[in-house]
């Protein structure tokens, strides 16, 4: 039991600190482009990166930042494999993994919105969970042209369809968590959407 804990403590260490590595402000220095905090919305994300250094370093963020979810995720699946808390110590990996790029140590705590680690952690949890909250994210996106508010409502059904798939346990609960928390990272792009003044999918920055 002991090794166990120094594994899930040292597991754990290692995916908040993965988790924390701001991607978005790496790719956008190597396209040279701007630090996405000081230009568009601010955030370290895909699509503010798309926007202000161009849609492939967007792409590259996107795809980093779900690599960062989904490696230490699929790496915890392996090691705990067999184990009897084998789902609760799983999602706790992915959750830290969250976490740290919510709130990364290397950029004192001030991290993005988490939707594409999101995605990362999901693929390896449910992969057909996250099918079905792509497809309200496509569905949401091209009905308001909003990307906020598509994230939001994909990260609100997410714990449903985890229900769904795998019960009320530990991945639904992580789901709901990381719900919240997508939501209140999204709360100054919901002020923005009832102000009129979000930018929308497709438009550029003026």
């Amino acid at each position: 039991m002991t090794d166990l804990y120094l594994i899930l403590f040292s597991l754990s260490l290692g995916a908040y600190l993965i988790g924390s590595v701001p991607m978005a402000i790496l790719v956008a220095r190597a396209f040279g482009g701007v630090d996405p905090r000081k230009f568009g919305s601010g955030n370290i994300g895909a699509t503010n990166v798309a926007r202000t250094t161009g849609k492939t370093a967007g792409i590259i963020t996107l795809v980093l930042d779900a690599l960062k979810g989904a490696l230490p995720t699929l790496f915890a699946t392996y090691v705990f494999r067999g184990e009897s808390l084998f789902e609760p110590l799983v999602c706790l990996v992915a959750l830290l993994t969250f976490l740290g790029h919510l709130f990364p140590v290397y950029l004192f705590f001030r991290g993005g919105k988490g939707v594409a680690t999101a995605v990362g952690l999901y693929l390896v949890i449910s992969p057909l969970s996250l099918l079905l909250s792509f497809v309200i994210f496509v569905v949401v996106l091209f009905t308001t042209r909003y990307v906020s508010v598509a994230s939001i409502s994909s990260a609100i059904v997410m714990p449903i369809f985890l229900v769904v798939f795998m019960g009320f346990g530990f991945p639904a609960l992580l789901g709901v968590i990381m719900a919240v928390l997508i939501i209140v990272k999204h709360r100054a792009n919901l002020g923005r959407v009832i102000k009129g003044t979000e930018s929308k999918f497709g438009k550029k920055l003026g």
